[in-house]
């Protein structure tokens, strides 16, 4: 019978990832908002004022998708669209103030989650591990800026 190969780390990462969002879905069960509202307004508190195109795409959905999540937010007073200054065509996504108890929350669901998946590991590890993947995030986004004839100069 022959041996499995070990897992890869994209793998690794994807199942811990999903995991994650799991885990966090079943803590986030009662909050009243689903875990794709709760990443709106994660999102939208690190980027006030971001255009629905720009969050779309920093979450890598499609931008219907992201609209109808912040109509939902709005009808629940947590997010509003502003109109941009100088351009009538855009909209600015910005949290309302009956959004700060509902990110409260949302950190400490997510620092449980966090504290489940880390278990028994030690604190030198975990901050070795979120160097390592903040570095893997680097190499790769400036992997993806380079155009695919670059890469291939530059690896001989």
């Amino acid at each position: 019978m022959p041996t499995k190969p070990p897992p890869t780390v994209g793998f690794l990462l994807h199942d811990v990832a999903r995991l994650l969002r799991k885990r966090f879905e079943q803590h986030a069960r009662d909050s009243g908002l689903t875990r794709s509202q709760w990443q709106v307004l994660a999102y939208i508190d690190q980027n006030a004022g971001i255009q629905q195109g720009a969050l779309a795409e920093l979450m890598d959905v499609e931008p219907i998708t992201v609209g109808r999540i912040v109509d939902k937010l709005e009808g629940c007073g947590l997010a509003e669209r502003r109109p941009h200054a100088t351009d009538r065509r855009v909209w600015q996504l910005y949290l309302t103030q009956k959004a700060g108890p509902k990110l409260t929350e949302l950190r400490a669901l997510g620092e449980i989650t966090r504290a489940e998946a880390f278990g028994d590991i030690p604190q030198p590890e975990r901050e070795q591990l979120l160097a390592t993947l903040g570095q893997m995030r680097t190499n790769l986004t400036a992997a993806c800026q380079m155009r695919v004839a670059e890469r291939q100069v530059q690896n001989g």
